[in-house]
């Protein structure tokens, strides 16, 4: 089979292309926006609202809000408001059921062998006894009548991230995976990959999340991932064929037109990078009235087009949001993620590449797997020419031009972006350079004197702008990568300051979790126990990926039982 060709160019319109999401989404939208003036912005959350599920037809339901009393302004009273969502709408997150996960049981045989501290141990279990909670599965009336949900119907169980987030997430899905297999709960796990089969089967890709008003949009692509470790964990042969179509259908996504740049390098040898670029030109749905807010000041319908297409293509990254996608760190509308060359979206290709090539040789469809370890070794001399700076032993984002539909751009060393961040690192996650004792002593030097490792984990950045993927903040998937790309490098010197960064995250979360009986979204790595902030959004509890890696540094490190948890 042959690798996916472009399937477009970028659109000649400087909007962009949109896909259309519900008629249900556009009203939840007017619900939204009535909610804010009624209740204030204080603590208000614009997701909960697009999140609703009508009881009745949508006519109905419209036709009753567009009745509701409004005072000269427009505005409607707490009071009516209250009672016009009580009657008609059923309680955000109910398209969701509790689903008993078939595979738990409170201590797995063989759970986590290393852990020898019994305070360390008895957290551990209270932390996979997490997993019940965060348990769902479609109700039956999503299925029966999809067009009252925005939430999405699938075929199995699901595990949901925690809080706001009532559904699906992508990204998130790869360490809740992780968290899984080392409770032994592979059939959940399963379950999971075989949910987001089925969105690439019905959407083309996986989306942001299983609603409608993600419809527009990715995130990190990790499918692959969690297939390989599910397979490295089971040797389940048939999740791998059932698996190889659809990510060769997600691979196609990403290799679309407007998703895919060619640079021309400084040997004149071209090479064909990857980049986030929602396919939507309007407010997320989701964030609606923040972004109208966001927008307030640009006057232009095309410049307002453009930034929104900036923030939904930004929400694909998963880091919604943070300096690293502006131009200018003190202006927020300066936004540009479709104009960023990420160095870790394409690591994330480059590990679908290989993957891909691996599954293929073990199905024996020779011809895919040789395709795509050419296009993997490709992809790592394309990151070795545009990403990687010799001299600070990091790779870094690239800025293109301005115009970004140009079909080629000419590298240029001032187009690296010279910020440090997390994700500077994350190629090390990847065999193809954690493999290379010479690149791992360069990103180890790199990584030591980048200032990211705080007393409790490493920061996202080291900027300080008030965004959530910005300092003093840590997020659990970027402790994982980066502490698992050193310990697979055999490095004895790597290794140690892996543990040592495995210790400092498991420290703050056990910290936290005594403080305030919970797992975070997310950790203010300068503070013991303290969880982050920030963003658009309250703290978010739950948490799925924090679990997740929590247990799979347990796993991997082990506690002993003279080391303190204690910061």
């Amino acid at each position: 089979m042959k690798i996916a060709e472009s399937l477009s160019s970028c659109s000649s319109n400087s909007a962009g292309p949109v896909t259309p999401t519900i008629p249900l989404v556009s009203f939840l939208e007017r619900v939204q926006e009535t909610a804010l003036s009624t209740f204030g912005g204080s603590q208000f959350d614009p997701k909960l609202y697009v999140d609703l599920s009508p009881k009745f037809e949508l006519s109905k339901t419209q036709d009753a809000f567009d009745k509701l009393p409004r005072s000269a302004n427009g505005s409607v009273s707490v009071k009516e408001l209250n009672g016009f969502i009580e009657e008609y709408f059923e309680g955000a997150g109910d398209d969701m059921v509790y689903a008993e996960p078939v595979d738990f049981v409170p201590e797995p045989e063989g759970f986590l062998p290393k852990v020898k501290s019994k305070e360390v141990r008895a957290w551990a279990l209270e932390v996979h006894a997490l997993w019940k909670n965060l348990s769902r599965k479609v109700s039956d009336e999503v299925v029966k009548r999809p067009e009252f949900h925005t939430l999405l119907p699938l075929p199995k169980p699901v595990m949901i991230p925690g809080s706001r987030f009532r559904e699906v997430n992508y990204w998130d899905s790869y360490w809740i995976i992780r968290g899984l297999l080392a409770s032994k709960m592979y059939e959940t796990a399963k379950g999971i990959v075989t949910n987001l089969i089925h969105l690439i089967e019905e959407y083309g890709h996986v989306l942001n999340g299983a609603r409608a008003y993600y419809t527009n949009r990715s995130q990190p692509p990790l499918l692959s991932s969690m297939v390989h470790e599910i397979y490295s964990r089971t040797g389940d042969m048939q999740l791998v064929k059932k698996s190889l179509p659809a990510l060769l259908k997600e691979y196609q996504f990403w290799s679309s037109g407007i998703h895919k740049v060619t640079i021309h390098d400084v040997h004149s040898s071209s090479h064909t990078l990857n980049r986030y670029y929602a396919v939507w030109n309007k407010p997320r749905p989701e964030s609606s009235t923040i972004d109208k807010e966001s927008a307030s000041n640009i006057t232009s319908i095309s410049a307002k087009q453009h930034f929104y297409r900036e923030l939904a293509s930004t929400a694909e990254s998963g880091w919604d949001f943070s300096t690293r996608w502006m131009r200018n760190p003190l202006d927020f509308t300066t936004l540009a993620t479709t104009s960023v060359l990420p160095v870790d979206l394409n690591a994330f290709i480059l590990k679908m590449e290989l993957d891909i090539a691996f599954f293929a040789k073990l199905t024996g469809d020779y011809n895919t797997a040789e395709s795509f370890l050419k296009a993997s070794q490709a992809r790592q001399k394309a990151m070795k020419s545009v990403f990687w700076n010799e001299k600070i032993g990091q790779w870094l984002d690239y800025w293109l031009n301005d115009n970004t539909c140009e079909e080629t751009q000419t590298w240029e060393a001032y187009n690296q972006n010279q910020n440090v961040f997390a994700s500077n690192f994350i190629p090390l996650w990847i065999e193809t350079f954690y493999s290379d004792p010479s690149v791992v002593e360069k990103v180890l030097r790199g990584f030591q004197s980048s200032g990211l490792l705080g007393a409790f984990g490493i920061a996202t950045s080291l900027k300080n702008s008030g965004q959530q993927w910005d300092f003093p903040n840590g997020w659990a998937p970027f402790q994982h990568m980066i502490v698992e790309g050193l310990v697979r490098s055999g490095s004895k010197e790597a290794s140690s300051l892996a543990e040592d960064i495995a210790v400092r995250w498991i420290r703050t979360n056990y910290d936290a979790y005594k403080k305030t009986g919970t797992m975070h979204e997310k950790y203010d790595v300068s503070k013991c126990g303290e969880f982050g902030g920030g963003g658009e959004y309250v703290p978010q509890t739950g948490f799925g990926w924090s679990n997740g890696v929590v247990l799979a540094f347990l796993e991997e490190f082990g506690w002993p039982q003279d080391r303190t948890i204690h910061c």
